[in-house]
């Protein structure tokens, strides 16, 4: 969780009065946050030959982005304990009456296709809120944003820029400007350059640096705002004495984009001079059909049923009662007219909530979790019993210990090529994929046990042979008509590595887990000929993933039911050398789930 450091004095003069540490700490628990540490009996850094002033460094949920700086912690403790109501944030005309603009062109739509904006108009920067403002955009960055590579802020004087704007994608060579605390002006390629040992914008280079085309955005007389991600220009840089500011917002994520922009305008437009009004922007963006006015300030409007609230939480609350606790936690709650349901109005700055489950915690927070009742037997109660699927894991994982196989617990997560060309199989799409995988070796949720299996015996090849691992856990597959599009199925895999084949060590393995299952050995002609005989049987199959004529399919007949449920047999020597694997290597995988 990311821990954010406010002045104490400033934040206890925020909140109306002074608490102790303690006071403080319980009020922080109370609300679902933790208070890390209080500074003021420890030593503090010298700074400009003053000692820092006491801070509370709290520890906020990583889900909670709007609290990430001093404005989103005070304001959410006062509403929280009544002190004030929870703001209503709005949009007002510019004094010219004519909205600024922004006008996407059609090329940026091959790096960074999304943009937002706002204006702050006459706010009042002090020290201590810049530099708020500023940490508030660079927590959005490492957080929420991904390190700038789904999302990207940049802060402008409006006095010194000139509308309308465009928002542009051109050959680096193309663009010139003398960036943040530069006076020379550079082509975007000379700034790559320039930064490359930048300890701090160094990081951010590869997101646009190999592509034909860099973001760009220009005023109406050329003169250009920001590169996004990496720098804004020195010409339309924000100070002390900045009374309008222009936020643009450029992003590779829709939702993310809009998200960041109502942080940022909901914890400062409270320093306008008419506070908590944010100036609208028009987006002209007609190629990808996203013109629009930003930011939208309307909250999101939900359902949440009030017996499940109660039921949850143990309490027994009349509707308006789980409005007025609603509001402490910042919503606009109201007994809906269908009977049994509250009609929430969740506030821009709440992107966390996402479903009932979120307004039933919020409910919680505001009523107090140690002021639920404590109960151990109760209609509701339910008595925690292990699922059929882990007895039946459990199982198979007990008698292959006893056997003397030892478990190994592999990363569900693997590269391509080992789930598929290093097996010899070809990509059937079935395969759960990372959108942004940091590696190559964790680019999909594997759907064989064998992957991890293969690489446990290669990081250990140095160990004695005979080796004898086996994993029983899930493999993750695509299923359309599943709610999230994909299924988890148990599996148990067994690996014989030696300097014999050991092929037929693994089919004994088989055999016992099998027994274990209470499922018998009947021949293929038995078990179609008799449709109440249940068993199992193998038959030679040719599998590019082992040796041929060395492999078999093992079938199950249950409930009249026959379905294939597995594999084993000696690798293939392709496999061996993909896994860099000197001996042979016999393997065995099933599917447990049709035993249940």
């Amino acid at each position: 969780m990311p821990t954010i450091s406010v002045d104490k004095a400033e934040l206890f003069k925020a909140l109306g009065r002074d608490f102790t540490t303690e006071e403080f700490d319980e009020l922080c628990f109370e609300f679902g946050i933790e208070l890390d540490e209080d500074t003021t009996d420890s030593k503090r850094p010298i700074v400009d030959g003053v000692e820092e002033p006491p801070q509370l460094k709290i520890e906020i949920p990583a889900n909670r982005y709007d609290m990430l700086c001093f404005e989103g912690i005070a304001l959410n403790l006062n509403v929280f304990l009544g002190n004030t109501p929870f703001p209503k944030y709005r949009l007002v005309s510019p004094p010219s009456g004519q909205l600024e603009t922004v006008t996407i062109k059609k090329e940026t739509s091959q790096i960074r296709p999304y943009f937002s904006c706002a204006i702050l108009r006459n706010i009042k920067f002090t020290k201590s809120r810049y530099e708020s403002f500023i940490a508030l955009q660079d927590k959005l960055h490492q957080n929420l944003a991904r390190q700038r590579t789904l999302v990207a802020i940049g802060t402008h004087d409006l006095d010194t820029i000139k509308g309308p704007f465009t928002y542009e994608a051109l050959p680096p060579q193309d663009i010139k400007f003398a960036p943040l605390n530069q006076t020379k002006e550079m082509n975007a390629q000379e700034m790559m350059e320039f930064y490359e040992k930048d300890k701090h914008l160094s990081r951010y280079l590869h997101i646009i640096r190999d592509s034909p085309v860099y973001p760009v955005i220009y005023d109406s007389d050329r003169n250009v705002l920001s590169m996004p991600p990496i720098i804004n220009s020195n010409r339309s840089k924000i100070t002390l004495d900045t009374t309008n500011v222009l936020i643009d917002i450029t992003a590779t994520d829709k939702t993310k984009l809009e998200v960041v922009n109502h942080m940022i305008v909901s914890m400062f437009s409270q320093y306008c001079a008419e506070p908590f009004t944010i100036e609208p922007v028009n987006i002209v963006s007609e190629h990808n059909g996203e013109s629009r006015q930003t930011p939208d300030l309307s909250p999101r409007r939900t359902q949440a049923e009030v017996n499940y609230i109660n039921s949850v939480c143990g309490l027994e609350l009349s509707p308006q009662q789980i409005c007025d606790l609603l509001k402490k936690m910042g919503h606009s709650a109201e007994p809906s007219s269908t009977a049994g349901l509250l009609e929430v109005d969740i506030p821009i700055t709440r992107a966390d909530v996402l479903h009932q489950a979120d307004i039933m915690e919020d409910a919680a927070i505001a009523y107090g979790f140690n002021n639920l009742e404590r109960r151990f037997v109760s209609a509701t109660t339910s008595v925690g019993a292990a699922l059929p699927i882990n007895k039946l894991a459990d199982i198979v994982r007990l008698e292959s210990a006893m056997a003397g196989w030892s478990e190994v617990m592999p990363l569900i997560l693997c590269s391509h090529d080992e789930n598929y060309a290093w097996l010899n199989r070809k990509d059937d799409n079935t395969a759960v994929r990372l959108q942004n995988p940091k590696t190559q070796e964790y680019q999909i949720v594997r759907t064989s046990l064998l992957p991890g299996l293969l690489k446990t015996v290669r990081e250990n090849k140095h160990h004695s042979v005979p080796m004898k691992i086996f994993e029983v856990s899930d493999v993750g597959l695509k299923d359309e008509t599943a709610e999230r599009k994909s299924r988890n199925e148990r599996r148990f895999a067994a690996c014989w590595y030696g300097k014999t084949s050991g092929f037929e060590i693994v089919h004994g393995l088989l055999d016992r887990v099998m027994l274990m299952l209470k499922s018998a050995f009947i021949t293929k002609e038995d078990g179609l000929a008799n449709s109440e005989l249940n068993g199992y049987w193998i038959e030679e199959v040719e599998d590019p993933t082992f040796f041929t004529g060395h492999s078999a399919a093992v079938y199950l007949k249950l409930g009249g039911k026959t379905q294939r449920i597995g594999t084993f047999g000696i690798l293939h020597p392709t496999v061996l050398k993909n896994y860099e694997l000197p001996f042979p290597v016999s393997a065995l995988e099933l599917q447990l789930e049709p035993f249940l």
